[in-house]
C-alpha cells in the first residue's frame, strides 16, 4: 500500500498497469476520481479494463477510504480543499499532463480542477454529473437528514445480511457483484465524519447551486459528461443542463443505469470512453 503526503494529509494511492507492477510504464496517465462517501476501490474494475492504454492512477481522497487520518492538520472539506489536494498529488508524482476520470461528487471537483488547473488535463470524462437548482427547504432537510446518517453510522450494520443490497439500492438500476455493495458500505461506516459532512454541505449548496454553472460555462478542455438514465442521485436532466453550457462538454445518457453505470453496464461505458479518449475499446474484464 503507497502513501503520499499532500497538503498535510496522507493520501492512499495506486497505479493499475497493463504489467500489474504498481509503477507507472510511461503510458498516458489517467487520473480516477471517486465520490462521496467511496473511495478509489470501485474504481478499480474499470481502470484495469483500461490499462492496456493508460498507466491508471486511483488515490483515495482526505478523509475517505484508506487514506490516513491521524496526525492530519485541522482542515476545512469544501471541494476547493480537494482541488487543491488532486493539484498536489501531480506534482508529488511529477506528472505533467493526465486525462481525468472523475464521478459524482468527484466531478464537481474536477470541474473546478479543470478551469484552475487546466494545462495539466488533456481530457476529461464526468460520470454522473450535472447542475441544480437550489431550493432552501429541500436542501435544508437533505442536509438534515444527510447529517443524521453521517452522525449514527453503527459499524455493526456491516455484519447484517443483506444491508449492503438495502444502503446500494437507492444508487443502481441493475444489480453489481455482492463484494462491490459491501466494500460501498464498509467505504461509507468507516468515512472520517468531518470529510463527509464538510464535502456533503459543500457540494450540495446554494453556493454550489450557483457557482457550478458559471463553471461548467469555462470549460475549455475536452470533457464528455456521462449519465445513468435512471440516476436519482443526479438525474440525466441535469447532466444534459450542464453539457449545454459549453461547447467542450459532450453528454451521452447509457439506458439501464442509475448512479454506477461504470458497474451497471460496463461494456457500454468502456465503449463511450475509449471512443472519447481515442483509443480501441478493451474487453470487459
Amino acid at each position: 500500500m503507497a502513501y503520499i503526503l499532500v497538503n498535510g494529509f496522507n493520501h492512499y494511492y495506486e497505479w493499475l498497469t497493463e504489467s500489474e507492477d504498481n509503477q507507472p510504464s510511461g503510458k498516458p496517465v489517467l487520473v480516477f476520481i471517486h465520490g462521496w462517501g467511496g473511495s478509489a476501490k470501485y474504481w478499480e474494475s474499470t481502470a484495469r479494463s483500461l490499462s492496456h492504454h493508460f498507466d491508471c492512477l486511483l488515490y483515495d481522497m482526505r478523509g475517505f477510504g484508506r487514506s490516513r487520518m491521524d496526525a492530519a492538520p485541522e482542515s476545512t472539506y469544501h471541494l476547493d480543499d480537494y482541488v487543491r489536494d488532486l493539484a498536489g498529488l501531480l506534482v508529488a508524482l511529477r506528472l505533467q499532463k493526465v486525462c481525468l476520470n472523475a464521478h459524482s461528487t468527484g466531478s464537481s471537483i474536477a470541474v473546478l480542477f479543470l478551469n484552475r488547473y487546466a494545462e495539466l488535463v488533456d481530457r476529461a470524462v464526468l460520470t454522473c454529473s450535472g447542475i441544480f437548482e437550489y431550493q432552501e427547504r429541500a436542501f435544508k432537510a437533505f442536509h438534515k437528514f444527510g447529517g443524521y446518517v453521517v452522525k449514527f453510522r453503527l459499524p455493526w450494520l456491516y455484519s447484517l445480511p443483506f444491508t449492503d443490497r438495502l444502503f446500494m439500492q437507492r444508487f443502481l438500476h441493475q444489480s453489481v457483484p455482492r463484494d462491490m455493495s459491501r466494500a460501498f458500505l464498509a467505504d461509507f461506516l468507516l468515512a472520517d465524519e468531518a470529510a463527509a459532512l464538510g464535502t456533503m454541505f459543500s457540494a450540495v449548496s446554494e453556493e454550489a447551486a450557483m457557482t457550478m454553472p458559471a463553471e461548467f460555462a469555462r470549460i475549455l478542455v475536452p470533457t464528455l459528461l456521462i449519465s445513468g438514465e435512471h440516476d436519482k442521485i443526479i438525474p440525466a436532466g441535469m447532466g444534459e443542463k450542464a453539457a449545454a453550457l459549453s461547447d467542450q462538454v459532450q453528454h451521452i445518457t447509457i439506458p439501464n443505469t442509475a448512479h454506477f453505470p461504470m458497474l451497471e453496464d460496463p461494456k457500454t461505458y468502456l465503449q463511450y470512453v475509449t471512443d472519447f479518449l481515442g483509443v480501441a475499446s478493451p474487453a470487459v474484464l
